[in-house]
């Protein structure tokens, strides 16, 4: 007679794929190469859409469960938008706050942590100068940003506390947006 386990999960994390997953890349290095993508095509005024779909990894191409997905920016009426969708910088707060909010789920399933609640809030500072080009020394993007979370769980206060500064420490975003990355743009014009 077999037995089947089911598999462990905390917090909604299924912690034996975890470190399986975790096991497999530190076995096999070339499985940690991941590319992401989105195409985006403009709508109209400051609207567009992007699309989500495939993308690289473990060693091969792969697909979203749920397909393709499609995400649409606009500005403000105040900033000349139609007021559409979230503006592109809110999508990068929202970025920040999922992947901090993914990362310190993680860590808490690993150490065997079960969390009640996680909430964040996520604010960034705009100085709009630079943005419309009426001040030169102005930057275009955030001047700062803030988050604060609010965390429940299962451990004592340092325990928690110490969640967040491991997510931080290995936030993807966190780390693009303070420490910076390379783009490069390129431009098929006709």
């Amino acid at each position: 007679m077999s037995t089947t386990t089911a598999p462990v999960s905390r917090n909604g994390v299924d912690t034996a794929t975890l470190f399986a997953t975790r096991d497999a890349v530190k076995g096999q290095p070339e499985l940690a190469g991941f590319q992401f993508r989105a195409r985006n095509r403009w709508i109209s005024g400051t609207h567009s859409r992007s699309r989500i779909g495939g993308f690289y990894g473990a060693g091969a191409e792969q697909q979203h469960v749920r397909g393709e997905m499609v995400l649409d920016a606009d500005h403000p009426l105040v900033l000349v938008g139609a007021d559409e969708a979230p503006t592109p910088v809110e999508y990068l707060l929202h970025a920040l706050a999922a992947c901090l909010t993914a990362g310190l789920v993680n860590v808490a399933a690993a150490r065997g942590i079960t969390l009640h609640e996680v909430e964040s809030s996520v604010e960034g500072d705009i100085d709009v100068l630079g943005l419309l080009g009426l001040d030169p020394s102005v930057r275009n993007g955030f001047q700062q940003v803030r988050v604060a979370f609010r965390i429940k769980g299962d451990a004592p206060e340092e325990e928690l506390r110490a969640l967040l500064d491991r997510s931080r420490s290995r936030s993807a975003v966190y780390d693009v947006l303070t420490n910076g990355v390379p783009v490069t743009i390129t431009a098929e014009v006709g």
